[in-house]
């Protein structure tokens, strides 16, 4: 099992429709996957319809220690939830205030009960503060969606950074910070934004280059995404086809997935010679 948080320290950068939509493909490839909405704010929690509702969400799986109860499947297979049932913010005191509370998740998240999965998908809020750390101290991956504006480029190297660094000493209660990777997101085709890119890339604008890498991959500005959200579905199943040169949000999410995932690579060539054949 991998556990990935998406994580930055900003808002409105599109974690959640990162979340929803890698998420969402990686089920599709035959991959079982969980998503934990670790945002006060749910927006994750009603991205797809739910087939089968669970009675408690991430409260009970915090406070109480235990996966019964909790989550809950969506409508697309191989795809469940943990909700987010939070709205008043209570968990950030008792995660604050509990002794284990900044890696409690990351070790329930290793128990039989989460066995079964191969990815685990944590959404986290655009703001520093006990949850996140637990969302951060719980993945075995980081990703940080970035748009290629200046005050988003500069808030993840001020930051994302920073937070890592703080939080490097939760190795010692047995949670280490997993690698950082950075992918653009809502790139558009002006050439602010592609400096910025640039400056994201190169080596003197980011500090702690060894643990943070910004990917190859490129997630271009697109209303498709706002397009798969009304409407409840996948990106990559609204938008298989190319508009124009753009790559589709297929071969985008094929991209990202070959790029962090390179073990998918197989599984994905295999499908793609399915769908050719018109099985």
């Amino acid at each position: 099992m991998i556990a990935v948080t998406i994580a930055s320290t900003k808002g409105g950068v599109g974690k959640t429709t990162l979340t929803a939509n890698f998420a969402a493909f990686l089920a599709d490839l035959g991959q079982k996957v969980l998503m934990i909405d670790a945002d006060p704010q749910p927006t994750l929690s009603s991205y797809f319809p739910l087939r089968l509702t669970a009675e408690g969400g991430l409260v009970q799986l915090m406070l109480d220690a235990t996966a019964n109860g909790v989550i809950s499947q969506t409508e697309i297979e191989g795809l469940d939830l943990i909700y987010s049932n939070d709205p008043e913010g209570k968990l950030w005191d008792w995660i604050r205030d509990a002794v284990d509370g900044r890696v409690r998740l990351k070790h329930l998240l290793q128990r039989p009960a989460f066995a079964n999965y191969d990815f685990i998908f944590i959404d986290t809020q655009g703001a520093v503060g006990p949850l996140q750390d637990a969302a951060v101290a719980a993945a075995d991956l980081l990703l940080s969606p970035i748009p290629p504006e200046l005050l988003s480029a500069r808030e993840f190297v001020r930051g994302t950074v920073a937070m890592l660094d703080r939080l490097r000493p939760m190795a010692y209660l047995g949670a280490p910070i997993g690698p950082l990777r950075g992918v653009i997101y809502r790139k558009d085709r002006t050439t602010d934004a592609r400096r910025i890119v640039e400056e994201l890339r190169s080596e003197s604008y980011l500090p702690s280059k060894g643990s943070i890498t910004i990917l190859d991959t490129v997630i271009p500005a697109s209303v498709v995404y706002r397009e798969a959200a009304t409407f409840k579905t996948p990106v990559h199943r609204l938008q298989v086809k190319r508009r124009g040169n753009a790559p589709s949000a297929l071969e985008i999410l094929q991209a990202l997935t070959a790029e962090l995932f390179p073990h998918l690579r197989k599984p994905m060539a295999e499908r793609a010679a399915l769908r050719t054949e018109g099985i």
